[in-house]
């Protein structure tokens, strides 16, 4: 039978833990989630422990970086299946803590983040969410103490928000981005996929799809404009609403207006019936 993680709940395990783990002189990679592990969580742990000798993965579902119309209740949780993903893959430890743990009574602290968290894309539709997200994120690092962290580029907004915290703060971890995994059609792999009608399953591809065309196009030196327009209407003809389509600087997420402002991204955020999609392209 595949060895299982451990599993802790409590800080005072996890700090005799993880004080062991440093006190062998080994490094430690962290996995943050909020369960519901699919194909792309898995990629982030390969990618930890080929980094470090201890691999932690946490299981929260964060309540700050959910607004009060989102979907805190019903996002999917599945530990016991989470748990079971994990086995075999050499992970050393799972964190799970409790609400009451991450967020005991009186608790009063926030992070403010500004820079790529404040630049008229995830969080013009959802202007809390990182500053939930950078709050839950330096607990996370206190109290794994970690050498380094995986994040998807799918949710690329936060990945660069959560660099240039680290970077800030002065946190000393090594923020590390690893490539979105995709389904055969392109689909980005994510845990609200699950809501989706087989019909708007067939159609979601169609994101990634305009986005490789979109890129396509502009590396053939076409006006951005005009290619992130067309590429938005395309998206709407197949049934999508359209937060964004947008053309950013990779680094800063800043607007640009020609190709030679480069290296650049092009993200996208559409609702198909009730499931809200994300997903992102270099070019």
């Amino acid at each position: 039978m595949a060895r299982g993680p451990l599993i802790v709940r409590t800080m005072n395990t996890l700090d005799r833990t993880i004080g062991a783990y440093r006190g062998a002189g080994e490094t430690l990679a962290l996995v943050p989630t909020m369960g519901a592990l699919h194909a792309g969580h898995l990629a982030l742990v390969r990618r930890a422990r080929r980094r470090a000798d201890r691999v932690v993965v946490s299981i929260f579902v964060n309540p700050a970086q959910f607004a009060p119309t989102e979907d805190f209740a019903s996002y999917p949780r599945s530990f016991e299946s989470d748990i079971a993903a994990l086995r075999g893959k050499d992970i050393d430890l799972v964190w799970a803590p409790p609400r009451e743990v991450m967020y005991p009574e009186g608790f009063a602290t926030s992070v403010n983040v500004k820079g790529p968290a404040t630049v008229d894309l995830e969080d013009r539709f959802r202007p809390h969410f990182f500053g939930g997200v950078a709050t839950v994120v330096a607990k996370l690092f206190a109290q794994c103490r970690p050498d380094f962290a995986m994040f998807g580029e799918k949710d690329y907004q936060q990945l660069k928000t959560v660099i240039r915290m680290a970077a800030d703060l002065n946190l000393k971890v090594d923020i590390i981005g690893v490539p979105t995994v995709r389904e055969k059609d392109g689909l980005a792999l994510s845990s609200r996929n699950v809501y989706l009608s087989p019909t708007e399953r067939a159609v979601a591809p169609m994101l990634y799809r305009t986005l490789k065309e979109s890129a396509a196009r502009i590396a053939a030196r076409e006006p951005i404009a005009r290619v992130m327009s067309e590429g938005w209407l395309a998206i709407e003809a197949a049934g999508f609403a359209v937060d964004y389509f947008e053309a950013r600087r990779a680094e800063t997420l800043c607007r640009v207006e020609t190709v030679e402002d480069g290296p650049l991204r092009l993200l996208v955020a559409a609702r198909l019936g009730k499931t809200r999609l994300i997903d992102n392209i270099g070019t």
